[in-house]
């Protein structure tokens, strides 16, 4: 952020269209003992999705009022909720749109209590100031134990066996079983997740091998692929760990299932758009694979109920719905995981973990206010604010700013007898997007 602006910060006008106060002026932290502190019991946080009690806990005793609903709620009743919300608890079924934020005029922060972050616009978001976090560790060793159960379920055709029981039919049989032992694993995308279930994998005698578009350290004895069809000619199980973009959608069509052995697994507890569903159900029905374990789909009913795939009836498939990370120790560790990043915000200005906006954190400086500006990233913003400072005569005890292509943000903390005027001031700038007084 250049400082080359010749125009001067206090006689700058607001651009209304473009700006907007933070509608929470003072945000207590409990350490000045100022007095100026907004009452945390007029803060609102609204959790969605039945989000874990840690996190509701968390934050309720922390002051803030809670509200709770176990539901997912549409854009349309979402939109009639938020308005006196200032922050907002989601998981992955509850879609926070361009139209939610705009009716959102005081949301300061959604938590996403889940890894994935595609539910919500975080273009529209970042635009406008708003701090979106996620749980990126929090539900990996779930997620990792349950792609050991399904190799092992797919290696014994346990789903096949248990229905025939269950319809009254005995059918022991050694044809088609295996022991994991020995066997291929390969893991499509190498982060969190992947490096987990590899270390699993090893300690239950498999050789991994790994496939990653970066540059990943392999864990144990795992080894990488230099491309994901090298992998799939290798492997007799392929499991997918990649998130949800451009690059991974449609990333298994039916010549990449050509590519696997027969009779080789294929497990996708990622994202529902990384698999062509009618080319895997294809080679299922052939019988060129052996079996799959599908998580995630393209398109995922809103609520429980009825749930219609083409994957229904395929052989020795294991179909579950978006249970990943649905345990109560993952549950646990997500809300405390995104509580925590909240407070942290609401209560310091913290956005380390931020997942759209500069993560920027800064020590409490005592007796003294904190200023948070976000604006437009835009030659001479930093220039304009230095200039408030000595029009004003600030004395700054300590600043810090970070920068994404399109937004700034910076921590200031100011000596409270200029602390309002400085915030106003600044708040004035036509590059202004969000300005808040904390404490």
């Amino acid at each position: 952020m250049s400082s080359s602006s010749a125009r001067s910060p206090a006689i700058m006008g607001a651009s209304p269209a473009r700006k907007m106060e933070w509608s929470i002026e003072h945000l207590s932290l409990g350490v000045s003992g100022n007095g100026t502190s907004f009452p945390k019991d007029k803060i609102n946080i609204l959790v969605l999705e039945n989000v874990s009690t840690t996190a509701k806990d968390m934050l309720a005793s922390d002051g803030f009022h809670v509200e709770s609903e176990k539901r997912a709620f549409t854009e349309d009743e979402l939109i009639e909720r938020i308005e006196n919300i200032h922050v907002l608890g989601i998981r992955s079924k509850t879609k926070v749109t361009q139209r939610v934020m705009e009716s959102g005029k005081k949301l300061l922060a959604i938590g996403c209590f889940c890894i994935g972050t595609d539910q919500v616009d975080l273009d529209f978001a970042e635009k406008k100031g708003i701090a979106v976090f996620n749980a990126p560790f929090a539900n990996t060793r779930s997620v990792a134990e349950l792609v050991i159960a399904e190799i092992i379920a797919l290696s014994r055709r346990l789903s096949d066996t248990s229905a025939a029981m269950h319809q009254g039919i005995w059918n022991k049989s050694a044809l088609g079983c295996y022991e994991v032992r020995g066997k291929t694993l390969g893991i499509v995308g190498y982060g969190h997740i992947g490096s987990q279930l590899s270390v699993l994998a090893e300690m239950m005698g498999m050789k991994v091998i790994f496939y990653d578009h970066m540059p990943k350290l392999p864990l144990g004895n795992s080894e990488s692929r230099a491309d994901l069809a090298s992998l799939l000619i290798e492997s007799d199980v392929v499991s997918v760990h990649v998130p949800k973009s451009e690059q991974t959608f449609m990333m298994f069509r039916e010549e990449h299932f050509a590519l696997m052995k027969k009779g080789a697994y294929f497990i996708n507890n990622a994202r529902g758009t990384v698999a062509d569903l009618d080319a895997l159900a294809a080679v299922l029905k052939s019988g060129h694979l052996g079996g799959a374990a599908v998580d995630v789909f393209p398109i995922e009913p809103e609520k429980n109920g009825p749930f219609t795939n083409v994957l229904q009836g395929c052989p020795n498939t294991i179909l579950t719905p978006h249970i990943g990370g649905s345990t109560h120790e993952a549950q646990d560790k997500i809300g405390e995981e995104v509580a925590s990043a909240l407070l942290r915000f609401i209560n310091q200005g913290s956005t380390t973990g931020s997942v759209n906006l500069p993560n920027v954190e800064m020590p409490v400086a005592p007796f003294s206010h904190r200023i948070l500006n976000i604006h437009e990233n835009v030659p001479g913003v930093l220039r304009d604010i230095n200039n408030i400072f000595a029009a004003l005569n600030v004395n700054v005890r300590a600043q810090v700013l970070g920068t994404t292509n399109n937004v700034g943000y910076l921590i200031i903390d100011v000596d409270k007898v200029t602390s309002v005027d400085t915030k106003n001031a600044i708040s004035a700038l036509p590059a202004s997007l969000r300005t808040r007084l904390l404490y």
